[in-house]
């Protein structure tokens, strides 16, 4: 990548020279240059774009252009220089390499023909017909102060004790980052804080200020603004997560149906596994 940065840079500096004209409708498989009888695209072009990272996909296209057919043709000139001089090992990287990116391809593909939106909806239906099954669950919005000593928070409570406001108390003292939202923490259902700072919250009613709490992260004073009776989440809030669970389970699926349909030989047993770390196998 060093060597497209130094292109990239000499095309800031040529950025004033025009591009080359293009066909009337250039398409994937206009050339933009050959390297013997090798022919580089258009397509060649966008797709190594696309693979740049994000601090380059900010230049101008106008910048990036001439700098990513440079390295496209320099790319193409070494690939022929080395072609026939691959080690062993240098052949099966490549082989893997290509396995790799293929399988990733067809994994995605599969995945994305099967998450439909119906699929997603279902997915949705179930979760919401087991999350009514299951026993109520209460959820918890509090606020909290942290501070790091014991005699910190003791100043803490005198404050509170003495009529302070607890929102302008936590903006004031809190070492954590809800102290900007005066300590609130939000709404969240069990399992969801550290089990001591749990404890302290389900003890409390709304409306009350706990004493000082101890955790790993230090010393708290815990305020229940209240409570309610968890309810089904909207489809927008579990979305994301009902979408990785559907992918896992469509690759799952579609590898299953590709080794059923499939003559599958793993000849492997048998093979001692510290044959793994011999690399002077791959010498030639």
């Amino acid at each position: 990548m060093s060597v497209f940065l130094r292109r990239a840079a000499l095309a800031v500096a040529l950025s004033a020279v025009s591009a080359p004209a293009l066909a009337d409708e250039p398409d994937a498989g206009t050339v933009l240059a050959r390297v013997g009888a090798v022919e580089i695209t258009l397509g060649h072009a966008i797709t190594l774009r696309g693979q740049l990272p994000p601090q380059f996909q900010q230049i101008p296209a106008a910048t990036l252009f001439p700098a990513i057919v440079d390295q496209l043709i320099d790319q193409e000139l070494l690939r022929q220089s080395g072609e026939g001089a691959l080690s062993l090992g240098d052949r099966l990287a490549l082989e893997n390499e290509v396995r790799n990116f293929v399988s990733n391809a067809a994994l995605t593909a599969a995945v994305e023909a099967a998450l439909t939106e119906e699929a997603i909806a279902a997915a949705y239906e179930a979760f919401a017909a087991e999350f009514a099954e299951g026993e109520p669950t209460t959820e918890y919005n509090a606020a909290h102060i942290l501070v790091q000593t014991e005699e910190e928070i003791a100043a803490v409570i005198e404050r509170l004790e003495a009529g302070e406001d607890f929102a302008d108390v936590a903006r004031d003292t809190s070492r954590d980052g809800s102290a900007a939202q005066g300590g609130d923490l939000g709404w969240f259902g069990p399992g969801a804080m550290i089990a001591p700072f749990e404890e302290a919250v389900m003890a409390l009613e709304p409306g009350e200020i706990s004493g000082p709490v101890e955790t790993r992260f230090g010393w708290h004073v815990v305020y229940l603004i209240d409570t309610r009776i968890a309810e089904v989440p909207p489809l927008e809030e579990v979305r994301d997560d009902l979408v990785s669970e559907l992918s896992q389970q469509f690759s799952r699926e579609f590898v299953a149906e590709l080794r059923a349909q499939t003559e599958v030989e793993n000849l492997s047993e048998g093979i001692d596994p510290a044959l793994l770390g011999e690399v002077d196998l791959l010498n030639d």
